[in-house]
């Protein structure tokens, strides 16, 4: 097998590590609420949108990961590159979504009544 063979391998895994990521954390965030529904604790809505969340933006992030790889190491075409740069542009606004939706702040936003980690000892 040729380097490039190797390259659209390696992105084909990752691709596969992302669909896993989000299948397995979907999967998990249901059981997890289930297992709390069934003792009766409070918040079960929240955490499992804020595990499945989770879940979904690290199966993005992998999948523009397999992206880049096969995008930048194997076609590095104009179009190639415009079509990546469209998927980042739409996988960012994404996890900014997701993000708001799981902590309630941007990602650039502090968190509120938290203080830094040298003041906490």
């Amino acid at each position: 097998m040729d380097f490039q063979g190797w390259i659209e391998l390696a992105g084909q895994v990752v691709d596969a590590a992302g669909v896993v990521a989000v299948v397995v954390g979907a999967l998990l965030a249901i059981g997890f609420a289930v297992t709390r529904l069934a003792r009766r604790e409070s918040n079960v809505y929240s955490r499992f949108r804020r595990f499945l969340g989770r879940s979904i933006l690290l199966g993005l992030e992998l999948l523009v990961a397999g992206d880049i790889i096969r995008t930048v190491a194997v076609t590095p075409t104009f179009e190639s590159v415009a079509v990546l740069a469209a998927i980042v542009l739409i996988r960012t606004f994404l996890s900014w979504s997701l993000e708001l939706e799981i902590t309630g702040r941007w990602p650039w936003q502090k968190a509120e009544g938290r203080a830094p980690a040298e003041e906490e000892a």
